[in-house]
């Protein structure tokens, strides 16, 4: 795409927004837009994006000038993880839907409000957190929320609270009537020594197309605790981007896990900042595509303080046309010592026709650390199959087998039983199904 039509529809974009419709905030969006008219969409030139042509594909799919149609869902009972006792957070088309979400936590365990509320009444929270540890000034898609961002919630723990019930983002886009535009935003706070849980879940409902980004800001206190969940499992003609950006403080603890499974177009940026002592990351992938799925991963490690350690592992299994792209940075800063980084990427492709791009990289400015990268890309073991097959067990069921085991070590650290059990369904269906 030539820098000219980039520029082109970057302008229909942001002249098709209307600033009388979302008045929260109107001097970030200024700002925002902005970075955008700056940044513009990224081209085919452009290294974060050249394997993944975001911008050709908005182009050719998307009117700008159209507003998201009502929805018809009279339920969310299909999109919501069996047996799961959680707290609800429901949006549909971009607006959150007060019907169908449900808090059931106690009020002194934490403090939700959609941004809109909390703009009006947390302005000093808001102002100290809002677009602080998010890529605007970098990435394009990310400006394009900050500027645009229709609705969202902020959710503010206190010190020293558990919070028993996950708390479940349902992300819906109904495109039974037209296509659908959504820009969604989080805002989650975690207090000191608090504990939490989240999932985000994201679905698409209906035959015409949607484009959905979000960004969320998290923000572990000293010695707090964060379990996190991404389900992308869209069967629509879905283009998302998602932008996450988590910052810990000194004692903490994240264990992350991205599961992608559907969608045409999907794009993670990922980043964790760990800027305290004795910090703890676990962030694991797992991504099974098929058809003409094309996920990119790209994720950040950056390692301020000294005495922490982070432990990354994303698998792909790719068949059909799928393409997944993987490119994972770690930053040691020169005070960061005594860091302790590990970085992996593994991918088996199914058939000639799917394909990787893979970029481990580490960039280390201290000298007493301990760190480690590498990707690998390959086929079934032929020696294995054989010997289940000649067991008795079908092509099929043996290729299932061992695309499991393949994938079980990155489920394995999932440590909620029924979240657990839920990406063991769904992993399993999609083996038995395809292969």
């Amino acid at each position: 795409m030539s820098t000219v039509m980039n520029k082109n529809l970057t302008q229909e974009i942001i002249e098709s927004f209307s600033a009388d419709t979302y008045t929260e905030a109107n001097d970030l969006r200024k700002q925002a837009i902005g970075y955008l008219e700056t940044l513009g969409l990224p081209t085919n030139k452009s290294e974060e994006y050249r394997f993944t042509p975001i911008t050709k594909h908005l182009e050719k799919n998307f009117k700008w000038e159209n507003k998201n149609p009502q929805s018809s869902i009279n339920s969310i009972d299909d999109y919501l993880i069996p047996e799961l006792d959680a707290n609800i957070l429901v949006f549909i088309n971009g607006s959150f839907s007060q019907k169908f979400s449900k808090i059931i936590s106690p009020k002194d365990q934490l403090s939700i409000k959609t941004l809109a509320e909390a703009f009006q009444s947390e302005s000093t929270t808001i102002s100290s957190y809002f677009d602080k540890v998010g890529r605007s000034q970098n990435d394009p898609f990310a400006a394009m929320n900050s500027a645009f961002w229709q609705e969202g919630v902020c959710i503010n723990i206190p010190d020293k609270t558990i919070v028993e019930k996950p708390i479940f983002l349902l992300h819906i886009n109904d495109t039974t009537l037209s296509q659908v535009i959504a820009h969604t935003r989080l805002l989650l706070i975690i207090g000191q020594q608090s504990e939490a849980s989240i999932i985000e879940k994201f679905e698409t409902t209906g035959g015409e197309a949607s484009f959905h980004t979000f960004i969320e800001e998290i923000l572990v206190s000293e010695s707090a605790s964060l379990n996190y969940y991404k389900i992308q499992n869209d069967k629509g003609a879905v283009c998302q981007v998602t932008n996450s950006a988590i910052q810990q403080l000194s004692g903490s603890k994240v264990s992350a896990f991205t599961l992608t499974l559907n969608g045409q177009l999907i794009r993670n940026n990922f980043s964790i900042t760990i800027d305290g002592e004795h910090c703890e990351s676990h962030f694991n992938g797992l991504y099974l595509l098929k058809g003409k799925t094309l996920v990119d991963n790209h994720t950040v490690v950056d390692h301020k303080k000294p005495n922490s350690q982070s432990n990354e592992l994303y698998k792909g299994i790719m068949d059909g046309n799928s393409k997944g792209v993987f490119n994972g940075k770690i930053f040691v800063r020169p005070h960061a010592q005594k860091t302790n980084a590990f970085q992996s990427n593994r991918n088996i492709l199914i058939c000639d026709d799917a394909t990787i791009n893979t970029k481990p990289q580490l960039e280390i400015w201290a000298d007493d650390v301990k760190c480690s990268h590498g990707c690998t890309t390959g086929q079934l073991d032929e020696e294995a199959l054989f010997y289940l097959q000649s067991r008795g067990i079908s092509k099929q069921s043996a290729q299932a087998m061992l695309l499991y085991a393949f994938a079980a070590d990155v489920v394995a650290t999932i440590p909620h039983g029924s979240i657990k059990n839920y990406f063991d369904l769904l992993i399993s269906e999609r083996l038995q199904k395809n292969f």
